[in-house]
């Protein structure tokens, strides 16, 4: 989805759309009931293992999209309530999930969480932002609504592709000739920019934010997190991959993590 060739970081615009409205179509398709195999082997497992969700807690799912961990933080006796700017996606959770007990679908931005219709402060026990923090900007404005909506000993779990190795047209694969070693360049790591992505499904390109891992880390500590957990995760097996994947990149890929959770709590 992106290319190696490094651009110039793009200047960030106050109240920047970051909704994915747009392209919901295509990723609702490309993600489907039960998510894609990304979701099913990677990234749910992983935030599930860090949440540890129980019975009866309160979840804020936010950037949620058309609710593909819903069934999981139920099936675990939570309540769900999944707040995403893209209203074609929530609509889209209704259809998928709505027969879900203990679940429900909000229209809002993640960065005036205040604002949103049928929320209220400090009612949540965890909120969780799998593979939607990287596509919303400014963070701070995200994290202070965490910090709004999360009561005073909560949790936030966060799942994005790996900010460290994975940075989109500033990363990729290379191959040392002389030592027949296949090694991941990384063009730029601390710098925040705006990247802009390639048009998914014919429509629109998307916009990711790149930031450093201590970004998110010192963001979440001024609202009074703590990071306490991290887990680093590789990608799948050649066989398991969407798609075309060469077996012989096969022990790289398993070296070089492609997402990064991480836990944070207070209180």
């Amino acid at each position: 989805m992106t290319t190696d060739r490094p651009r110039r970081p793009a200047r960030r615009a106050a109240g920047t759309d970051t909704g994915w409205d747009r392209v919901a179509t295509w990723y609702d398709g490309w993600v489907g009931e039960h998510g894609s195999a990304y979701h099913r082997e990677l990234a749910i497992p992983a935030v599930l293992e860090l949440l540890d969700p129980q019975p009866g807690e309160e979840i804020l799912d936010v950037g949620g999209g058309q609710g593909v961990l819903v069934p999981s933080l139920v099936e675990a006796g939570a309540r769900v309530t999944v707040v995403d700017a893209s209203r074609r996606l929530i609509a889209a959770a209704g259809r998928r999930h709505g027969g879900l007990r203990g679940a429900r679908y909000v229209v809002g931005d993640a960065r005036t969480l205040h604002a949103v219709a049928g929320l209220s402060a400090g009612s949540y026990d965890a909120a969780v932002l799998m593979l939607s923090i990287q596509d919303i900007d400014p963070l701070a404005d995200v994290v202070r609504g965490l910090d709004w909506a999360i009561k005073g000993t909560g949790r936030v779990v966060l799942l994005m592709t790996h900010p460290a190795f994975r940075q989109p047209r500033h990363s990729g694969w290379g191959y040392d000739e002389g030592r027949k070693l296949r090694f991941r360049r990384v063009d730029s790591y601390l710098t925040p920019m705006t990247v802009p992505m390639k048009s998914l499904g014919g429509g629109p390109p998307t916009r990711s934010f790149h930031r450093p891992i201590s970004a998110y880390v010192n963001a979440l500590a001024g609202a009074g997190f703590v990071t306490d957990a991290m887990l680093e995760l590789p990608d799948l097996p050649p066989e398991r991959r969407p798609g075309k994947a060469a077996t012989a990149d096969a022990r790289s890929q398993a070296e070089i993590p492609i997402f990064l959770a991480m836990r944070a709590i207070r209180g």
